[in-house]
């Protein structure tokens, strides 16, 4: 099994809605996010490229890649950070984790966050799901592909509440699932390929 998911940037129109659901699901401390949307276009976010009438303006939702080969797996010192052969997951263990932060320069989506201090919350009481994440100090974090969810056969939070339905998610591995056909037939992208990392997340276009 190898689970990836993919990105129709013709139906995302930048909302960001998928970055709130896995800010709360995931109950993120403040001024983290697994999740960010990137702009394809000026300089600041939701900014065209180009002069009016002939502009152009694309969203990428960013977070963990997953990749086949991960750059930050082969960086870690203590094995904290892996590849979960059985799913095709990247895992960051934060039982192994010492916040050394070697993955974090090792990724070339900066996608992950060290927890440099206690974490501090919006509120009092936790959000999201029941078995969400614990967060701790000294310790790096990124996108998890909501494994906590998957096991309990649910998908991604980022999935279910797109409201362009630009998401695709399932085993890349199965002819049958939702993102194998999502991909079969269109063109698609994935990240920095010349890094060699080979994410298991894919852009339509």
């Amino acid at each position: 099994m190898h689970y990836g998911m993919a990105i129709d940037t013709k139906l995302c129109f930048g909302c960001t809605a998928c970055a709130v659901a896995c800010k709360s699901n995931n109950n993120l401390p403040n001024n983290m996010w697994w999740n960010r949307v990137v702009t394809d276009g000026g300089k600041y976010a939701d900014t065209a490229r180009g002069i009016y009438p002939n502009v152009v303006m694309t969203h990428y939702p960013v977070n963990c890649q997953h990749c086949e080969k991960p750059a930050c797996a082969a960086a870690c010192p203590t094995g904290a950070t892996y590849r979960d052969e059985e799913t095709g997951i990247v895992v960051q263990d934060t039982e192994k984790c010492i916040g050394c932060g070697t993955c974090i320069q090792a990724c070339p989506y900066e996608v992950r966050t060290l927890n440099e201090g206690e974490p501090a919350y919006a509120v009092d009481f936790p959000l999201g799901d029941f078995d969400a994440p614990q967060h701790k100090v000294s310790t790096v974090e990124k996108c998890t592909f909501c494994g906590n969810r998957i096991a309990r056969g649910e998908v991604p939070a980022c999935m279910e509440l797109c409201p362009g339905r630009a998401r695709f998610w399932g085993d890349l591995d199965d002819p049958q699932s939702d993102v194998s056909r999502a991909i079969e037939g269109r063109e698609t992208m994935r990240l920095l390929e010349e890094e060699g990392t080979k994410p298991s997340v894919y852009y339509l276009v």
